[in-house]
């Protein structure tokens, strides 16, 4: 029996995440995997909201801010475990996605994304001024999750590297798992008939306002946990979680890998978490190579780096 892409796909994915340690000189590379799928994480709500829906936002940060101050405050006002306040994260970004949603996604091109511009900035001042609640531009510490300390007692005793590897790396292949089945239903095909034209969405009966809504949201929520997973890996959180320029390179890597491919944003995630790792060598010209790459990719792989590799080999095979 012919498996679905899908499957092979995600089976793909996990068998990468399960090997990749074999290859790890140091614990370092686990410190550095678990952001990658962070990342990952984070990027694959991206694709759902710009790849399926067609819809851009340059503040998702915003939601990402949100989840990791979750699990600072959560724990020190209300008492809450760290791995509630990942969901209470989440339900926050979700109704605030959906009460900012309703008025911005009528807008389109780049009045949405100065709109979702401004919502990021707004996010990033608060957690910067409220300094008696926040911290401000310091930030603040984050309780550290009790599940490392019950596997312990397990006897499954895993380094702090390893163990946040193998929770991130779940985490990305539940959130790519979800992508791809919405990809393949009912929803996301209505949604790619939106991305395609949202005219002739409109004209056979597709709820345009709904479905842009329900991309936001569920984009929102995978900013947010990949948010809060950072902040309990580094056990500490600051404004710039949800700064500019964390939404301008999540919105970078799912461009680069191709924005309409789960598998090529994750990818594209990975290359620009590893890219600065590999460019130390070049010092101070470190950012300049970086730009280089991205224009070079972008020239001669427009669609990203994936989906075109893929074209351009089922192009040689034809």
């Amino acid at each position: 029996m012919k498996l679905s892409s899908k499957w092979v796909q995600l089976a793909a994915l996990a068998v990468l995440v399960a090997v990749l340690p074999l290859f790890f000189p140091s614990g370092y590379y686990y410190r550095v995997g678990a952001l990658i799928f962070v990342n990952g994480l984070a990027v694959t709500g991206l694709v759902i909201l710009i790849g399926y829906a067609g819809q851009i936002s340059l503040g998702h940060a915003g939601f990402a801010g949100i989840g990791g101050y979750a699990c600072a405050l959560a724990p020190e006002h209300l008492g809450l475990p760290p791995s509630l306040s990942i969901l209470l994260g989440a339900a926050i970004s979700a109704l605030l996605a959906v009460l900012i949603g309703k008025p911005i996604l009528r807008l389109r091109g780049y009045y949405l994304a100065v709109a979702t511009l401004g919502f990021g900035i707004l996010v990033s001042m608060v957690l910067t001024n409220e300094r008696a609640l926040t911290g401000g531009p310091d930030g603040m510490a984050v309780q550290g999750l009790a599940l490392r300390k019950i596997l312990r007692g397990w006897g499954w005793r895993l380094s702090s590297g390893e163990f946040w590897y193998v929770m991130s790396a779940l985490a990305m292949l539940l959130g790519v798992w979800i992508a791809l089945n919405l990809f393949q239903s009912a929803t996301g095909r209505a949604m790619r008939a939106l991305h395609g034209s949202e005219v002739a969405a409109r004209t056979v009966g597709i709820d345009v306002a709904r479905l842009k809504l329900q991309a936001f949201v569920i984009s929102a929520v995978y900013a947010s946990v990949s948010g809060s997973l950072l902040a309990l890996q580094n056990k500490f959180v600051t404004p710039d979680i949800a700064g500019f320029m964390h939404s301008i390179e999540l919105v970078t890597m799912a461009v680069l890998g191709g924005v309409g491919s789960v598998v090529g944003a994750v990818t594209g995630g990975a290359i620009l978490t590893l890219l600065p790792q590999v460019l130390t060598v070049f010092a101070e010209y470190e950012q300049l190579v970086l730009g280089l790459v991205m224009i070079l990719v972008m020239i001669f792989l427009p669609r990203g780096l994936l989906p075109s590799i893929a074209a351009k080999m089922k192009g040689r095979g034809e």
